[in-house]
């Protein structure tokens, strides 16, 4: 019987944050899960108060601008055709639809 527990209590644990229950005050959104996030014109501030981690990102037209948690830029760029950009990890990529 404990074989079958151990699993169905970490896929539920699992399941619990990608599910986490948000709410939305005025520019603020904070979840269950410690998640805070702020959205100021354009841009958007991330933190989790579990983990102390903070991110960010900005749009300005078709690209969008970001820093990770581990403040790391990256940044993506929408294109009729695809998209291009350079992930945190400082590769480059690009792709068609």
């Amino acid at each position: 019987m404990f074989r079958f527990l151990i699993p169905a209590i970490v896929f539920s644990t699992f399941v619990s944050a990608a599910n986490a229950a948000c709410n939305t005050y005025g520019t603020i959104t904070t979840c269950d899960d410690g998640t805070t996030y702020t959205k100021v014109g354009n841009t958007t501030i991330g933190s989790n108060s579990k983990t102390g981690s903070t991110w960010s990102q900005t749009q300005i037209g078709n690209t969008t601008y970001g820093t990770d948690k581990d403040g790391n830029s990256w940044y993506h760029t929408k294109t009729d055709s695809g998209g291009y950009g350079m992930d945190s990890d400082g590769d480059f990529f690009n792709y068609l639809d």
